[in-house]
């Protein structure tokens, strides 16, 4: 079958038998997953049959990639750009930043997706623990309040430099005018000495 006559599509509760089916070849807790049906994305053929699924698991602004099956794996290269085409509408409609997975699947490196580095890993929900597998992750837009938060910090910054700067200005020139002020006490002093002076050498010179 040509790969054009795949498409995907949001699980309902009428695949739910082939989905069923499809867990329980994979060995998935298949109670548990038919209990987060809305989770998945499935592909299917141009007669409608499942042909594989893939589940996006939403916390906050991430999105899990996880229990990925197909009923044959020989098809697995053509659907799965299908479904993360899919996918990534889902992410888009929920505001999710990263997307993350432990799928071994080449695919998802091939796509983009990394090792998560410390910074990540910050932002990774630990109620996603329990999955096995190493973990990926590619971020998919930015975070707007990340960028909001930032822009803050480096105007509060700004206003902080700005306050320190005219703090110094004005501490310079409260120097200048005590300077100025000890300098015109020093020249009154030394006029009044000279003064002083003088009528003392007048009064001895009076005198002779």
């Amino acid at each position: 079958m040509n790969a054009a006559e795949y498409r995907a599509r949001r699980a309902t509760i009428e695949d739910l038998p082939a989905l069923s089916a499809l867990w329980q070849t994979m060995r998935f807790p298949a109670g548990e997953l038919e209990r987060r049906l809305t989770e998945f994305q499935v592909a299917i053929d141009g007669a409608g049959s499942v042909l594989g699924a893939i589940g996006f698991q939403v916390a906050g602004k991430n999105g899990l990639i996880h229990s990925e099956a197909y009923t044959d794996f020989g098809l697995a290269d053509a659907l799965r750009p299908i479904i993360w085409e899919r996918l990534k509408m889902v992410a888009a409609n929920h505001g999710i930043v990263r997307a993350w997975t432990r799928e071994p699947a080449p695919f998802w490196l091939q796509i983009g997706l990394t090792r998560p580095d410390e910074e990540a890993m910050t932002k990774f929900p630990p109620t996603w623990n329990d999955y096995p597998g190493d973990l990926l992750v590619i971020k998919l837009r930015e975070d707007v309040e990340e960028v909001l938060s930032a822009d803050k910090e480096f105007e509060m910054f700004k206003q902080s430099e700005r306050a320190r700067s005219e703090a110094a200005l004005s501490a310079a020139k409260g120097l200048q005018k005590a300077a100025a002020i000890a300098a015109l006490i020093l020249a009154v002093a030394v006029i009044i000495g000279l003064i002083y002076m003088n009528r003392a050498n007048l009064a001895a010179y009076f005198r002779r």
